[in-house]
């Protein structure tokens, strides 16, 4: 029988506040899912814990991980930069875990660039601008003018949707996991996924004469 490749890259993006950091928290509680943890050189929020959110680090080590191309893929977002460093990822690929990413079109540009064949991503979308600025507000993590910020750079955010493979539109978080699970599903099944499938095709084929 043919077996499952090693582990799939899941992205999830979205403007802020549509809940891809809340569905990332979910999944990473269920079945074979890890997060990739980024770096940021932001400071932390009340509710984040370093080294299990984010790394937190400041501009001089971010900039040395740049230097040493250690990032899949790095951004600048509102004045602070994140980033995903390339070898815990591919650690936890090949021990066949599904790792989730929680970053920005930026980052999924950078990685479809350099990742391998195990890529999928997934765009999140509010249920419509007033629903996302209601999140935003309701988080009470920003101020007012950080918020009219993430509002005002969410169209241009939400209009990266056609890079990505898959969209989900976040009106309710439990049929959004499913959604996600869905899609690990029909990725697991592709052709290119199935090692072993040319010899199990082989056999059949001998099998059947």
């Amino acid at each position: 029988m043919p077996s499952e490749k090693d582990g799939v890259m899941i992205i999830l993006s979205s403007p802020s506040g549509a809940g891809k950091t809340t569905l990332v928290k979910m999944l990473s509680k269920l079945d074979n899912f890890e997060v990739s943890i980024s770096h940021t050189t932001r400071q932390p929020r009340p509710n984040e814990t370093s080294n299990q959110d984010y790394f937190f680090v400041d501009e001089k080590e971010f900039n040395r991980l740049i230097k040493n191309e250690e990032f899949l893929e790095y951004a600048k977002v509102f004045n602070n930069f994140y980033g995903t460093t390339r070898t815990p990822v591919i650690d936890k690929l090949n021990k066949e875990k599904n790792v989730l990413f929680d970053i920005d079109w930026q980052g999924t540009q950078q990685i479809k660039a350099k990742a391998r064949e195990d890529l999928v991503s997934v765009f999140v979308l509010p249920p419509s601008t007033a629903e996302l600025e209601r999140r935003l507000l309701s988080r009470a993590q920003d101020s007012a003018e950080v918020v009219s910020g993430r509002m005002a750079r969410a169209a241009d955010e939400m209009s990266h949707y056609p890079e990505y493979d898959y969209i989900i539109v976040n009106h309710d978080l439990e049929a959004s996991i499913e959604a996600v699970h869905t899609i690990l599903k029909a990725e697991r099944l592709r052709i290119s996924r199935q090692a072993g499938l040319t010899d199990f095709m082989k056999q059949l084929r001998e099998d059947s004469r």
